[in-house]
């Protein structure tokens, strides 16, 4: 049974990522708008039926880890040593995020960034996921920080810290073969949101 549950599992993610990589190949050479469902479906040898099962619309395909960028950040929060400031802990995240593989600074988030300046769908499920994220972790961070944080507080930090990271990548994935070189993208692009934040790692109290 649990061999059979992983093989599952497998294939459910090789399929998933089948329609991610055909999405994305499609709104490059044809553009958003001239890409539907039914292409993507069919071009990863799915049914658009199927399709549904792992996306709720074709915008969500150029999302496909924020759930996880979100929960990852949350566990930081649960993991967080007795030493460390709110900051401390989203720095971190970053970090790990950045030495796990995802694609955090890739091609797919390359496609969205540009995509997102143009299409007003992609814009505002970009704005929406930003502010679900931007909640839920606040929230989070209030709660391991009653003493440090109030809501107003937390909401600042943690909009701060996604904001950096996504100003920064706006102007790093423009740049001439930025993509060479992922390491040095996300090193520059943490270095960035470091410095964004340094008011919190300075305030006595706050970060």
């Amino acid at each position: 049974m649990v061999g059979s549950s992983l093989l599952w599992e497998r294939k459910r993610e090789r399929t998933r990522q089948a329609v991610i990589d055909a999405a994305v190949d499609l709104f490059r050479r044809h553009g958003y708008e001239g890409t539907t469902v039914a292409d993507i479906a069919a071009a990863a040898e799915i049914g658009t039926r199927t399709f549904f099962s792992y996306f709720a619309s074709k915008e969500d395909v150029l999302f496909p880890e924020n759930d996880a960028r979100v929960a990852a950040v949350l566990a930081a929060i649960e993991t967080r040593r007795p030493d460390e400031r709110p900051v401390d802990i989203l720095l971190r995240a970053l970090r790990e995020a950045n030495g796990s593989g995802t694609e955090l600074a890739g091609p797919t988030t390359l496609l969205r960034l540009r995509l997102a300046r143009t299409v007003p769908a992609v814009r505002g499920k970009a704005l929406q996921m930003q502010a679900d994220a931007s909640t839920a972790i606040a929230r989070r961070l209030r709660a391991a920080f009653p003493d440090r944080l109030d809501a107003v507080r937390a909401a600042a930090l943690v909009g701060a810290f996604l904001g950096a990271v996504t100003g920064a990548l706006q102007v790093l994935l423009d740049e001439p073969g930025a993509l060479d070189d992922p390491g040095r993208l996300q090193r520059r692009m943490r270095e960035a949101t470091e410095s964004a934040l340094r008011p919190w790692v300075t305030a006595t109290g706050s970060g």
